[in-house]
């Protein structure tokens, strides 16, 4: 005669069974959770240019690259930022009074490189100056610094400019960086996939990187290993510096002028980018492909609706909706990560 399992032999094996299945379920989801930003761009494209003929034709796909550039360019050096939990409010500011510096020094003279290195040393000051007051001066939140350099940056642009205002020209090989175009793509997207590059060797391949990512998961953990996190820190910011100098000079190349109005709102779409491509406000996780494809997904978005002929002030909403939506996104794939861990944890046992 077979004896029957007793109930809670029952009750133990149809739980492990469960926990089996869910584990795994689990990482499907948040495989379908990491890669969602960039399914959502390819369904947002086909669905875009079923709606207007137009949007596929390779000058406006041309002209998504060339203006999406700057905000990607900016939200790499922005990504690196939150990366280390942190965020970066100044860079508009910066890139405005970078191309004001440039400005200056094309007044001087005429040389390429001349007005490159003074875009590029005036935005990467500005986020050492960042970093340094952050970490050195021990505030609470990078946001207070960030949101003192963002006023500081648009005074001193302001005031630096000739007439406080607009200054007409630049160097022929900074207009063909920004402006010119290579076989109907833009010059300036060459230089984001350039920098999309080497950011990505930088941050997965060097041991800075590693650090990067330490310093963001969990900063006391990685103050108790001995990584030098205040130099990490200082070093996110100066990057998110230069990344605005170097956005300085496709701007300016791609308009012919320098200007202290330049870059507003700049730093929430950079942000908005970071955030919309899939990265964590946590920081510690995220590729740094997230800012290219969340600054692609920006700038379909409103070639879309420019196409549809949809107000501006709904571009604006629409924006807004997507960051809500991928904010929680990233609130679900944090509980989905915790219940994996407990949910292995359990199968261990």
């Amino acid at each position: 005669m077979a004896i029957k399992p007793m109930p809670d032999a029952t009750l133990r094996d149809s739980f492990r069974e469960s926990v089996i299945a869910r584990a795994s379920v689990l990482p499907w989801v948040l495989r379908l959770l990491n890669i969602g930003p960039i399914l959502i761009l390819i369904l947002l494209a086909i669905v875009v240019s079923i709606l207007t003929p137009n949007f596929l034709k390779p000058i406006n796909l041309g002209n998504i690259l060339a203006q999406i550039a700057v905000i990607a360019t900016v939200a790499i050096g922005q990504h690196v930022v939150i990366l280390t939990r942190g965020i970066d409010l100044s860079v508009g500011s910066n890139l405005a009074l970078a191309t004001v510096m440039g400005g200056l020094v094309f007044r001087m003279t005429d040389s390429s490189t001349a007005v490159m290195l003074a875009m590029l040393l005036s935005g990467t000051a500005i986020g050492a100056v960042n970093g340094l007051v952050y970490v050195f001066g021990r505030l609470p939140h990078p946001f207070i610094i960030t949101l003192a350099t963002l006023s500081i940056c648009r005074g001193l642009a302001l005031e630096f400019s000739v007439g406080h205002t607009t200054m007409r020209g630049m160097p022929d090989a900074i207009a063909a960086l920004g402006g010119y175009s290579y076989f109907g793509i833009p010059n300036s997207f060459f230089v984001v996939l350039a920098v999309v590059l080497v950011a990505a060797v930088f941050t997965r391949y060097m041991v800075w990187g590693r650090w990067l990512y330490a310093v963001g998961g969990d900063p006391q953990a990685a103050r108790g290993m001995g990584i030098p996190v205040r130099g990490v820190l200082v070093s996110a910011y100066v990057i998110s510096g230069l990344c605005a100098g170097i956005g300085a000079i496709l701007l300016s190349g791609r308009t012919g002028a320098s200007s202290p109005l330049y870059g507003d709102l700049l730093e929430l779409d950079t942000i908005a980018a970071v955030i919309i491509g899939g990265a964590s406000f946590l920081g510690g996780r995220g590729h740094i492909g997230h800012a290219l494809v969340g600054a692609l997904m920006i700038g379909v978005i409103r070639n879309a609706l420019n196409l549809l002929n949809v107000d501006v002030f709904f571009q604006m909403i629409a924006i807004g909706v997507i960051i809500v939506v991928a904010v929680e996104a990233d609130v679900l794939r944090n509980r989905l990560e915790a219940q994996a861990r407990a949910l292995q944890s359990t199968r261990l046992q």
